[in-house]
């Protein structure tokens, strides 16, 4: 070709085409500068949490593959957590996971100032607001659920154990404003340890007990072969043969514990311990940052993306008010395990 050929091509923006063609759109894509900015994961390493705050940082790093993730210690406290917070930002990170108690949210959120969006480990509602998002399961969430699954199986009446702890107790508030949405009618019952057993009154079609241990064993051995359906929460899960033998019929809202095991057991072979639903927080909140850092949209509009994640602890998705939507298992107990028998899309 010569120089007068050439200049012709370009004048007519011939090479500008032949340039597109050698180089498909989606070469062009993957080219394009991926972002480089640090995560900040605030946990407590030191103080009384400090065992989980160190298996929630082991947990992110499975998950956190770039090197781009900084860890800050909170020491499980407020004061902590918001200096936490103004280094995190100070060290330019572009999205801040944890803290993990409820009482420390409010500090890093305002330390933050909205200059980057905050995914808090806690489960405690209260503190949610737009661009702070409360990460954490629940009871609301997971009472929800099953109570939909329930009504959606021609459950019309059911009764609610409050055994007096926060999980049961905020389980059985949730529980009494659903009440009208799905057309069921739901009585609560106070059981204290100390007190006498309340009239329970006419025979419920269900009984939601959403705490854990002894008091939910016990209720399923009283409701054995009366027509009444136990109903559970994530906490009630229990794989000893023995409670398996007890709990046999029960419908409980989970995490899908198939997923949740393939975690677990990665988690067990890398660092040695147990992983537990807190520490799945970490791993599920790392992955999403790496989510959105993959699709270059680590920020505030990232999070709000319709299209969820795809998460251990069950799919979700961010709310523009600080809530986050996730989808449960909805699970049969047997006398061999658990099996998976519907989703839960929402709660």
């Amino acid at each position: 070709m010569d120089r007068r050929t050439l200049l012709k091509l370009l004048q007519s923006g011939l090479v500008g085409s032949a340039a597109s063609l050698a180089f498909p759109p989606a070469l062009l894509a993957a080219d394009k500068k991926r972002d480089k900015r640090p995560v900040g994961l605030l946990v407590p390493l030191t103080g009384p949490q400090a065992q989980l705050g160190l298996s929630m940082r082991q947990a992110a790093l499975l998950a956190e593959t770039d090197g781009l993730m900084l860890d800050f210690d909170t020491g499980g406290t407020p004061a902590g957590a918001a200096a936490a917070a103004q280094a995190a930002v100070k060290r330019g990170c572009a999205l801040i996971l944890g803290p993990l108690g409820g009482e420390e949210v409010p500090a890093v959120a305002g330390a933050v100032g909205g200059r980057v969006p905050v995914v808090a480990f806690s489960n405690d509602v209260v503190r949610r607001a737009p661009g702070t998002f409360i990460f954490g399961i629940t009871p609301a969430q997971v009472s929800s659920a099953i109570l939909r699954y329930a009504r959606g199986r021609g459950v019309r009446s059911v009764v609610v154990i409050d055994d007096g702890g926060p999980w049961s107790a905020a389980a059985a508030v949730a529980a009494g404003r659903l009440e009208s949405d799905l057309g069921m009618s739901i009585r609560v019952l106070e059981v204290r340890s100390d007190q006498p057993l309340p009239n329970a009154g006419d025979a419920p079609d269900a009984v939601l007990l959403p705490g854990s241990g002894e008091t939910v064993l016990a209720a399923a051995r009283n409701l054995k072969d009366t027509g009444i359906q136990l109903l559970g929460t994530v906490q009630a899960l229990d794989y000893r043969p023995a409670s398996l033998e007890i709990l046999d019929g029960a419908w409980l809202a989970s995490p899908d514990p198939k997923l949740f095991g393939q975690f677990s057991s990665e988690f067990q072979a890398r660092s040695g311990g147990r992983a537990g639903a807190i520490t799945a927080l970490a791993y599920d909140a790392a992955g999403i940052a790496g989510k959105l850092r993959d699709d270059n949209k680590l920020n505030l509009d990232g999070l709000l993306s319709n299209e969820g994640f795809h998460c251990v602890t069950g799919p979700v998705r961010f709310r523009t008010d600080g809530s986050v939507a996730r989808d449960f298992a909805i699970l049969r107990a047997t006398k061999e395990g658990y099996d998976p028998v519907a989703v839960s899309s929402g709660a």
